[in-house]
C-alpha cells in the first residue's frame, strides 16, 4: 500500500503590535526572510503612529483591533486566522526572528502545543529593574500554584499549534493574556515545551508599555481569578481557613470565661465567633462544590481540544482517496 506523506504546514505569524513604528517594518522583513513561506499578521491596536504603514510596507497582512489591550488582540487573531503552525511575537524587536525556525522544530519534533522561548537577558530590559523583580515574584508565585511547566511566563514570544489556538478561551484583556495561556495548558496538562533566547534591548525612542504597578495588579488579579476557575477548593478553602482561625481566636476566651464562670457576658463576641465558624463551613462547601464544577469543565475543555485537527495531519500519497472536508471548518485565511 503506498505511504501517507506528510504536507508542508501552513505558517502563520502573529504580530500584536501598538506604536512600534521604529521596529515593526524590519521585524516584519526579518520574518519574511526566515520564513519566506508563512504568511505574516500585524494586529494594530489603536496605533497612533505610523505602525500600519511601516508594515503593510513590509508587505505584512494589516488588521485593526479597536478594543485596547494586547489579550483582545491575541483573541481575534486567533479568532481570526487558520493556519497549522502559528508564530506570536512582539512587533518592538526585542525577540529575533531568526530563532523561529528553531522553536517551530521544537513543536514538531516533540510534538508539543505550545513553546515558549523563555528570555536569558530580560533583567536588562532598558533597565526596569521593577519589570525584572516582578517578572522573578511572579514565576515563583506561578510555580507555587499551577506547577511546574513554566519557567518565563510572560515570554511574548510563543509557537503554537492548532489545536492549541483553537481551544483556548482568551479571557483576559491586557498584558495578562501569557499568564492564561500557561494556566490553560497547565489545567489540560498539555505537551508544552521551553527554548532559552536571547531577549534584546529596545531600540533609542522606543519605549516599553507595560505600567509595573498597574500591570502587576492585573495579572495579580488574574492569578486569583484563575486559581478561583482552575483551583476553587484551595481558594474557597483558604478563605475557609481564615474564618475558622477568626471564629477560634474569638470564641477560646468565652469558653474559658463560661468555664470558670458559668456566664456568658460578652454575647456579641460569642455571637461573632459563631458567624466566622458558619462562613468558615461555608467556604468549605462552596469550594468542595465548585471544585466538582471545575473538574467537570477541565474534563470538555479536555474533549474539545482533542476534537479539534493537531494540524500534524498527513496527506495520502498518490492513488489514495482523499479524507472527506468538514463543511464546518473555517476556510484558511489568505
Amino acid at each position: 500500500m503506498p505511504h501517507a506523506v506528510r504536507h508542508e504546514p501552513v505558517i502563520a505569524v502573529l504580530l500584536p503590535c501598538y506604536n512600534e513604528e521604529l521596529t515593526i517594518g524590519e521585524v516584519v522583513r526579518r520574518f519574511r526572510e526566515t520564513l519566506p513561506s508563512a504568511a505574516i499578521y500585524v494586529y494594530d491596536n489603536n496605533s497612533r503612529d505610523l505602525t500600519a504603514l511601516k508594515a503593510r510596507a513590509a508587505s505584512a497582512t494589516v488588521v485593526r483591533e479597536p478594543r485596547q489591550g494586547k489579550g483582545n488582540v491575541v483573541r481575534r487573531m486567533f479568532a481570526d486566522i487558520d493556519a497549522d503552525i502559528y508564530v506570536m511575537a512582539d512587533g518592538d524587536g526585542t525577540y529575533a526572528p531568526e530563532d523561529a525556525p528553531q522553536l517551530i522544530n521544537i513543536l514538531q519534533t516533540e510534538r508539543s502545543d505550545m513553546v515558549v522561548g523563555t528570555r536569558r537577558g530580560v533583567t536588562d530590559d532598558a533597565g526596569r529593574n521593577g519589570h525584572a523583580f516582578g517578572n522573578r515574584i511572579f514565576n515563583r508565585l506561578y510555580k507555587g500554584l499551577f506547577g511546574t511547566d513554566f519557567t518565563d511566563i510572560f515570554s511574548g514570544y510563543r509557537v503554537f499549534s492548532r489545536r492549541f489556538v483553537k481551544s483556548f478561551p482568551a479571557v483576559s484583556g491586557g498584558f495578562e493574556i501569557e499568564t492564561e495561556m500557561s494556566v490553560h495548558a497547565s489545567q489540560l496538562k498539555l505537551p508544552v515545551s521551553e527554548m532559552a533566547l536571547d531577549y534584546g534591548r529596545r531600540p533609542e525612542g522606543s519605549s516599553s508599555k507595560l505600567s509595573t504597578f498597574r500591570d502587576g495588579a492585573r495579572i495579580l488579579w488574574m492569578f486569583a481569578m484563575l486559581v478561583k476557575e482552575t483551583q476553587p477548593l484551595r481558594f474557597f478553602g483558604t478563605f475557609a481557613l481564615f474564618f475558622l482561625a477568626a471564629s477560634i481566636g474569638l470564641m477560646i476566651p468565652v469558653l474559658i470565661e463560661f468555664a470558670e464562670t458559668g456566664l456568658v457576658p460578652r454575647m456579641p463576641t460569642w455571637v461573632l465567633s459563631i458567624g466566622m465558624l458558619l462562613l468558615a463551613m461555608l467556604s468549605m462547601m462552596t469550594g468542595f462544590i465548585l471544585d466538582s464544577v471545575s473538574r467537570g469543565r477541565a474534563e470538555q475543555k479536555r474533549i474539545f481540544y482533542l476534537s479539534i485537527s493537531s494540524g500534524r495531519a498527513e496527506r495520502p500519497a498518490s492513488g489514495q482517496a482523499l479524507p472527506k472536508s468538514d463543511p464546518g471548518k473555517a476556510p484558511r485565511a489568505a
